[in-house]
């Protein structure tokens, strides 16, 4: 099965504002218009076969709206595998933790960077330490700061790992949008047997031959395929990374289809 791990899609009441945002902050030209019926289109356009829609909280106030969205995307529709949010800020992260996971969501979406927290910030600790058996962790990695001014640095995530080893991370962006560097030194090295990594928002601005060492340095077994949509299409991602990494058609569909192992890991309880 083919799976594009990384995607985002908004109430179609917002979502012209919110890939206006997008655009301004980015500045860039979104591929998408931001909801999911353009996404799902797009998605079996390109020969994929599902896609995680995630949903981020940037005040504790949106932690339930926002994952009352995500059980509902993944309700209505059969492609969409829903990841929730928390925020550090949440007073009843437990109760809700309880209440996501009845409704069925496979994980658990956090940027730091957007939510206004940083990612060792130790009321996460306690959050981490309930949710690990659960639920995968996918957290945005990365800025083009310096490591000690970003609030997702991949040395911050590196401890996290250690500290929580059962814990299952998708760090996003191949470990650190902008911090490609850094997250080769902090995540790289070393087998990590909770750690995968998205290519999401990183063939755009890597050189062919910094993403062959990504590719040479990181587990090809934990890379999974990744888009970031509305900012980049699915079928142009899925060039890109092929033309850039210099994939076979078979490494390439391995990427597509890595993530269907983590899900199943969850499933047995593993990893």
């Amino acid at each position: 099965m083919f799976i594009d791990i990384h995607t985002h899609a908004f109430h179609p009441k917002i979502a012209h504002k919110a890939v206006d945002h997008l655009n301004s902050f980015y500045n860039v030209a979104c591929a998408g218009d931001g909801t999911i019926d353009h996404l799902l289109a797009r998605e079996k356009h390109a020969g994929l076969d599902k896609c995680v829609v995630l949903c981020a909280a940037t005040a504790p106030a949106q932690v339930i709206p926002a994952n009352n969205y995500a059980v509902s995307l993944q309700n209505s529709h059969p492609e969409v595998i829903g990841f929730g949010t928390l925020h550090p800020g949440y007073e009843s992260w437990q109760a809700e933790l309880a209440r996501i996971k009845a409704a069925g969501l496979r994980g658990i979406k956090l940027h730091p960077d957007f939510q206004g927290f940083w990612l060792n910030d130790e009321r996460l600790l306690p959050i981490f330490e309930a949710a690990q058996e659960d639920f995968i962790f996918e957290i945005h990695i990365g800025d083009a700061t310096r490591p000690e001014n970003n609030p997702s640095c991949p040395y911050k995530l590196a401890h996290i790992l250690d500290t929580f080893p059962r814990l299952r991370i998708i760090a996003a962006h191949l470990g650190g949008y902008r911090m490609w560097e850094h997250a080769l030194k902090a995540l790289g090295g070393r087998q990590r047997d909770n750690l995968w990594f998205d290519t999401s928002s990183s063939t755009p601005f890597v050189t062919p031959e910094l993403l062959k060492t990504l590719f040479a340095v990181f587990p090809r077994e934990r890379l999974l395929f990744g888009t970031d949509w509305p900012l980049y299409d699915p079928e142009e991602e899925l060039e890109r990374l092929q033309r850039m990494a210099g994939l076979s058609e078979d490494e390439l569909e391995a990427v597509m289809s890595n993530a269907t192992e983590l899900f199943a890991l969850q499933e047995k309880g593993l990893g």
